[in-house]
């Protein structure tokens, strides 16, 4: 097992995210159609142009499957952070804004 900082577990995770989002925008895509084309050229002979992909879907699918994994154990990590750790803060940040013209002297 291996320790990082806070930071760095964020930053993997937004990374993380990243790589799934786009391995599922292939994953999800029309990529892995096979097109064929057949052009009758004359009674006995026909010209066939097939579109293959370069990339099998198992290929996509496991680098997919591989980082949403990856993602789900540091996003669990840092919830983990979050509900153990406390954070020291001034009693001012916490606090919500409080107007300091009331209405009484905002109409004059």
């Amino acid at each position: 097992m291996n320790t990082v900082k806070l930071a760095e577990a964020l930053l993997r995770r937004k990374e993380l995210g990243d790589k799934v989002n786009r391995a599922a925008a292939i994953r999800a895509s029309d990529y892995f159609e096979v097109k064929v084309k057949r052009i009758n050229v004359t009674e006995s002979v026909d010209d066939v142009t097939a579109t293959v992909p370069k990339l099998t879907f198992s290929q996509v699918s496991a680098e997919y499957d591989f980082y949403a994994k990856q993602l789900r154990m540091v996003d669990a990590a840092i919830q983990q952070a979050n509900w153990t750790t406390e954070v020291s803060l001034n009693d001012n940040v916490m606090r919500d804004y409080t107007d300091v013209y009331p209405e009484s002297t905002a109409s004059k």
